[in-house]
Formats: C-alpha cells, structure tokens, sequence
C-alpha cells in the first residue's frame, strides 16, 4: 500500500523559498516517477512537476525557472525546491506516484497524503 508524507510548507513572503519534502513508502521508489501537484483553495488539483525514475523533470509554465523538483532514492524522497515564490503559488502541496502515461498526461496513484500548506503573503 503506497503512503506519502509531505512536509516542509509554511508562510513565507513574496520572494521567498522553500523546500518540501514527501516520503513515499509501500513502493519500489527507485522504479518509480514521481511528481508534486497542488491545490489553491476553491480550484482543482493540478500538476507542477514531475521526475522519472531516471531523473528527468518536467515543469508546468508557471512555475519554470523558479521551481525545481528532485528524488534521493536512498531515502525514498522527492523533493521541490521552490524559489520566488508568488502569493499565487498559495495552495496544498501535493506528492503522488506517477502510475502511467507521459508529460503532462500523467496518471497518478490513487493514494494522496494529507499534502502541505504553503501560503505567499504579498
């Protein structure tokens, strides 16, 4: 059974960073792609990046160039680096399995952590 914990969101101003953290376990994780979604508050979930199991990451537009996703398969952890944060970044953070399909299309696991607050004041 897949489990992810998702850690590392707080408040923090406009300009700022952060780091989260998502422990996945009841998986292979090195076999597996990974990626970090979010959710703002009264709009649907929606992908921000992505890895495979080789490393190589995908970025939506909004956040190219200020975020950056990356895995430790030693420690089961994906993470996403995020700089210049923006108030519109606020949102749930997050990780998930990716189970099929490619870039953008992918098709996560079923099994969502209770994610990550991160809030941008202006």
């Amino acid at each position: 059974q897949v489990q992810l914990v998702e850690s590392g969101g707080g408040l923090v101003q406009a300009g700022g960073s952060l780091r989260l953290s998502c422990v996945a376990s009841g998986i292979i994780f090195r076999f597996n792609g990974m990626s970090w979604y979010r959710q703002a508050p009264g709009k649907q979930r929606e992908l921000v990046a992505a890895i495979n199991n080789g490393g190589t990451t995908n970025y939506v537009d909004f956040v190219k160039g200020r975020f950056t996703i990356s895995r430790d398969n030693a420690r089961n952890t994906v993470y996403l680096q995020m700089n210049s944060l923006k108030p519109e970044d606020t949102a749930v953070y997050y990780c998930n399995v990716l189970i099929s399909g490619t870039w953008p299309n992918y098709r996560p696991s079923n099994a969502w952590g209770q994610g990550t607050q991160v809030t941008v004041s202006s």
